[in-house]
């Protein structure tokens, strides 16, 4: 089975009513189905926190580096994606994408390690302010635990060659391109070198893609925060989203019509491998 085959088939699995409160049973599959795919590769670690009284969870994948006598304790790259989705919707680009390239790289690192140890975290809960990674963050830092680079993974499937169907926050629509045929990486100042280095390969992997940097957490251009990686820029670290810039250009954004039939399967598997080899070279 080839990489495309291997992405629909997760998808076809996750893209699937799974809010968590009003599709408890599609949340529960989903959450299942994730653990017993990353189990495949390791034991799974399950954070759990508490909203309102009432326990959710992150799943966790510790995938070892490559075993070099001189490097020791390094630390980890953390690649997170959410698997909770707004009710009504199935969510395939949001964020079925994001958990389907996250599963497949974790079958490609767990057969061949990265230099650097990475963790591969399922959150949940992103979409009621993103409580799974907060939580997780605050842990993270209450521990004094580091990490080399955290990337969340925020819809990777929506392409468009219509010019015209990119828009922005002002005013980066002077700086950037209105044709929404890329995908796009958001980081604080500190992950400058790896923006580019995972920009070109990206682009190298036949995928055209933009870069920005964010001084101040990103609270001036608030829209950069809305994912996972925002609560680990609040706690201090390196962190970017990966992202096809969501409502930005993807009419179907928390819509019943978020399903597999209008994603870019090209554009997904590019960015997959555009992802496995940029982290390859970090």
């Amino acid at each position: 089975m080839n990489l495309q085959e291997r992405l629909h088939n997760h998808l076809q699995q996750i893209a699937r009513e799974r809010d968590p409160y009003m599709a408890t049973a599609g949340h529960f599959f989903v959450q299942e189905y994730i653990r017993q795919e990353f189990s495949q590769w390791g034991s799974v670690e399950i954070h759990t926190f508490a909203v309102n009284n009432r326990n959710f969870h992150n799943l966790i994948l510790n995938l070892p580096a490559q075993s070099t006598p001189k490097k020791q304790d390094l630390p980890p790259i953390l690649i997170g994606a959410h698997y909770d989705a707004v009710p009504g919707t199935s969510g395939a680009d949001d964020n079925a994408t994001g958990v389907a390239v996250l599963l497949e790289l974790a079958r490609k690192f767990a057969a061949q390690p990265a230099k650097y140890p990475l963790r591969l975290v399922a959150f949940d809960m992103e979409e009621y302010g993103l409580l799974g990674s907060a939580d997780y963050a605050a842990l993270l830092r209450q521990q004094k635990q580091p990490l080399r680079l955290m990337m969340s993974l925020e819809m990777l499937g929506y392409r468009d060659f219509t010019p015209g169907s990119q828009s922005y926050p002002p005013p980066l629509e002077r700086f950037y391109p209105d044709t929404g045929d890329f995908i796009a990486l958001i980081g604080n100042l500190r992950t400058i070198p790896d923006l580019i280095g995972m920009s070109r390969s990206i682009r190298q992997a036949g995928i055209s893609s933009q870069w920005l940097p964010v001084p101040n957490r990103g609270l001036i251009v608030r829209q950069t925060r809305l994912s996972d990686h925002a609560p680990f820029w609040d706690a201090g670290y390196p962190a970017m989203m990966v992202t096809d810039t969501a409502f930005l250009r993807n009419p179907h954004y928390h819509q019943r019509s978020d399903t597999i039939a209008t994603l870019d399967f090209d554009f997904l598997v590019g960015v997959c491998e555009g992802l496995e080899l940029g982290i390859r070279k970090v």
